[in-house]
């Protein structure tokens, strides 16, 4: 086994002071340090370590700090420091580079009267809605896009595509879906509600248990916000469902007409068969004392062609009485029983 690199018991974070300036950019911390320099425990920063699998999205609150793992956000907020950690990995520089501006920019905003972590706290919130709304734009277009194609044309081709959206369209619910239930089990305790007022805390005014409604109207409202992309999500999931089941309701009408027309055919075949049976019995060099007759051969073919016609209709008739569906008859009531 290969032995643990210093390196790893390292991470890469980005800090911003009390007045929302960039303190330090990508520089490496210890976990020890990082521990005893904001009163965490170890396991704490494993939820906010880019590096480990952690696919849920947690909001943690503890007692000088609220840590935050949601999405492509990994970030720890005290009352007058914001520390961002790094995303190993990640690829989309520019969204992470947007969120930074709108964080010094929402931290330097003081007249709003909020408190430094709730302003921290917000501009989060919105980076993750804003990433939440993208990826839904992008999921919008190419679904809408091919459900409206299928609509003109059925393509083989365009169901497996279809199928790759529906599966991009299932990750991104369930990420939605952990957003929202994240958020909406910080609203459910009040005890960690009334403890994320980090600046009050530090002044030595700590709120009441009950004393929450600023942090919670906050998260509710992002709370509503995120709730409507999964409405729309699952909106879109089940237009493509419909789309599928027609698309299934087309394809078996258009087998079961290939199946009606294989048995048209095979239902004039026996019809002609059983009119050149008769032909071939009297064209057999037997005597059969009507090879002298004068009408005979009229008689014979004009006998050919009633049983042909009579077979053949009778088969067709056959064939459209199975095919027909009776709606009364299945919705008709049976009379009820009186009563003695």
């Amino acid at each position: 086994m290969k032995s643990r690199q210093p390196t790893d018991l390292k991470l890469r974070c980005t800090i911003l002071d009390a007045e929302g300036n960039v303190k330090t950019i990508s520089g490496q911390f210890k976990k020890s340090d990082l521990c005893t320099e904001h009163r965490l425990n170890p396991r704490d920063l494993r939820k906010i370590d880019s590096r480990v699998p952690n696919l849920v999205p947690t909001i943690l609150v503890r007692k000088e700090a609220i840590l935050v793992n949601v999405l492509h956000i990994r970030a720890l907020v005290k009352a007058d420091t914001v520390v961002l950690f790094d995303t190993y990995g990640s690829a989309d520089s520019r969204l992470h580079s947007v969120f930074l501006y709108l964080l010094e920019h929402n931290l330097k905003a003081k007249g709003n009267g909020s408190p430094y972590e709730f302003r921290a706290l917000e501009s989060i919130l919105l980076s993750v809605l804003s990433a939440l709304e993208s990826e839904m734009y992008y999921i919008r277009r190419l679904i809408g896009g091919l459900l409206a194609e299928l609509e003109d044309d059925i393509d083989r081709d365009k169901f497996k595509t279809l199928l790759h959206y529906s599966r991009k369209l299932s990750s991104f619910q369930n990420r939605a879906k952990l957003v929202q239930a994240s958020l909406d089990e910080v609203l459910e305790q009040d005890e960690d509600l009334a403890a994320m007022y980090l600046t009050d805390k530090r002044n030595g005014h700590p709120r009441a248990l009950q004393d929450h409604e600023e942090v919670e109207v906050l998260l509710e409202s992002f709370s509503k916000q995120v709730e409507e992309i999964v409405n729309e999500a699952d909106n879109m999931e089940i237009n493509i469902q419909s789309t599928q089941e027609i698309v299934e309701l087309i394809l078996d009408s258009n087998r079961n007409a290939l199946l009606a027309l294989d048995l048209k055919v095979s239902i004039l075949t026996m019809g002609i068969g059983v009119g050149t049976l008769v032909a071939g019995l009297f064209g057999m060099n037997l005597k059969s004392h009507m090879e002298d007759h004068e009408f005979a051969f009229y008689v014979m073919s004009g006998l050919s062609i009633a049983i042909v016609v009579v077979l053949c209709w009778r088969g067709l008739h056959v064939l459209t009485k199975i095919r027909k569906v009776s709606l009364s008859s299945n919705g008709r009531k049976k009379p009820t029983q009186r009563q003695r």
